[in-house]
This record gives structure tokens, sequence and C-alpha cells, in this order.
């Protein structure tokens, strides 16, 4: 197949076999799906037009994914980003046509993000022709993951399958599993998250090393769906590190520290659940954590040694890693005005 733009073909994953019970997912930049599908559609609807700024913030992919999209549809494309994106990525974004912003470095997660969404108001405000893209809240972004759920029923026909991902903004764990939900509601979503996240009571929790990009919040998140989940592991940043050195040692695959927490959340889930395909899902490649994950490598625990506790609420929450059944539970009343 000739594509008819670079983005068609980056989208598309590889399905990688690592144990005869966990498969991975491999994409060069997962969110690709989603904001070529949102665009399109908001082209269509006629919400934005050609020439258009859309803007939003993003700690990496979904920079790259929007401002490839941009690219492909003849948009101009704003990115406030996080104090993540590294030099790599905001180089290409910058050569691809987006102008790009950067918050000012910050200690945790929850000032990161503050301070990206009051930017992002500012600008808004200034210049109202803008469109926010808004990945964390407009449910136009799960459209793309429908898809990928597609080539994964079709590859995998008969097995009982678990998908393992890491929560984020909710779009791709919870499209690819609605997709498959609606031909077989018997298939398992784990979400993976990192402490120190609201979306599901962590945030009392604080990872003193790192911020696990994109797949924790401090701010709620509407397009998480909460009810989708069957499970939750929450691991800190020396967990998600151990999974993702691991992960390129075992069987050479170079991915991103999301990918590690969920290897290793995985992994566990298939020693409990033996009759199961897992499906890791690997948002995006290695590169951007070289210096802070890959480079340290010497430093990496042995999986092997790992083990999470589990528990049967949130309140009993523990660090460095936890797991608890979620029984497909709709977020709870009290955080919704607690977040209000």
């Amino acid at each position: 197949m000739i594509h008819p733009h670079i983005a068609d073909a980056l989208k598309v994953p590889d399905l990688v076999r690592l144990t005869d019970g966990l498969v991975l997912i491999r994409f060069e930049s997962m969110k690709i799906y989603s904001a070529l599908a949102a665009v399109r559609r908001l082209l269509e609807r006629g919400t934005i037009r050609p020439g258009q700024t859309l803007l939003d913030s993003s700690s990496g992919i979904y920079a790259y994914a929007l401002a490839l999209a941009c690219h492909r549809y003849g948009l101009h494309c704003h990115i406030v980003a996080s104090t993540t994106v590294d030099t790599t990525t905001r180089a290409q974004l910058e050569v691809l046509g987006a102008t790009v912003e950067q918050v000012r470095p910050s200690r945790n997660l929850k000032l990161d993000q503050e301070l990206r969404v009051r930017r992002v108001r500012e600008i808004l405000a200034a210049r109202p022709g803008t469109h926010w893209m808004r990945q964390y809240h407009d449910d136009v972004h799960y459209l793309g993951y429908q898809e990928v759920a597609d080539r994964i029923r079709a590859a995998f026909p008969d097995r009982p399958l678990s998908v393992v991902g890491g929560v984020g903004s909710g779009a791709s764990t919870g499209g690819i599993t609605e997709r498959l939900r609606a031909f077989d509601p018997a298939v398992r979503l784990v979400g993976v998250q990192p402490f120190g996240s609201v979306t599901f009571g962590s945030q009392d929790h604080h990872d003193p090393e790192a911020i696990i990009a994109g797949i924790g919040s401090s701010i709620v998140f509407d397009n998480v769906r909460h009810h989708l989940y069957d499970a939750l592991h929450w691991l800190d940043f020396t967990h998600a590190m151990a999974g993702a050195v691991a992960l390129l040692r075992d069987h050479a695959v170079f991915a991103g520290l999301s990918t590690g927490a969920g290897y290793l959340a995985a992994g566990h889930e298939a020693r409990r659940h033996p009759d199961r395909l897992h499906l890791v899902i690997g948002a995006d490649t290695g590169h951007r954590y070289v210096e802070r994950v890959f480079a340290r490598h010497r430093e990496a625990l042995a999986p092997a040694a790992l083990k999470p506790v589990e528990i049967t609420h949130p309140e009993e929450l523990a660090m460095p890693w936890s797991t608890m059944a979620w029984q497909r539970t709709p977020c709870p009343a009290a955080w919704k005005e607690r977040a209000a």
C-alpha cells in the first residue's frame, strides 16, 4: 500500500508476541489514530475549517500526533507543552510547522498540568478563532481507536482477551475496549496509573522521582469512563522503569515508561488469569526516555522480584505498586463533587 501521508503509515501498530499469554501492540505514536480521526470528523462537521489554528496541551505524543494531523489536513497547530516534552520531539513539532511553548519546569504533575491549562485559556481569550482540541474532554478522540480494535479482533478471534494500558485521557483504552465489547462483553480492561493521579484516587501519594508522562492526571478528565475498567494498577517510576528496561532486555522492544508499567502489570495479570490473552498497549517508543530511564539501566529493579499490594479501596493505596479489582464501577459521586 502507498499511503497518502506519512501519518497514515506511522499510525499502524505491530503485534509482537512476548509470551504465550502476553502480546504487545506496539505503536510508533499511538495518538496519531486519535488525532487524525478527530480532525477529520471536526472538518466534516464544519466545526473547524482548513487554515484554522488547532490548540492543545500535551506531554508529548498527542502534540506530535496533532502536528501530523494538521500537516495532513492543511491546518495550523499550537502546542502548550509539558516539561516532559524532549528536544527531539520539540524540534520535529517546529519543523512540521507547529508553534510550541513549553511551561516552566515544575516539581510535580499537578503544577505542570495547571500551568498548561491556564496558558491554553489565555491563548483562547487572546485569539478567538483558535479551536481547542480538548483531548482530555472531547469524546471525538475515541473515534480513531475503533479501527485499532477491529485489527485486534481480527488477529485474536477466539481467545478470551484482556487489554492492559495506561489510562491517560481515557480515549485509547476506553475506545479500544468499548469497540471490542460490542462483539464480546467479556473483554477485560486493566488500567495503569501513576501515583499522584486524581483519576482513580491516588492524588495523595506523591512519587518524588518522576512524572510518568501521559497516563495520569492532576485534573479531572471527562474522557475517562471509569465504568469500563475491570482492574487498576498504580506503579511508581522505579517500577515503570523496571518494566521498560526488562522489555528491551528480554524482548528487544524499545518503548516508553507507560509501556513498561503496562508490561509489569500485564505480567501479574497473566499469572492470575492464565486462560486469557493479555494485550499490552505500547503507546510510543523509548526515545524521549533515553537519559531518564535507559541510560540508567543498571539501576533498574529485577521484575521477577516485584509484586503489588492487593487492595480493596483506593484509601488503602501503598507505594510503590498497588492493584485492585475495579469491577466496572462508575466514578464515585464524591470524587466528582471534590473536583468541582
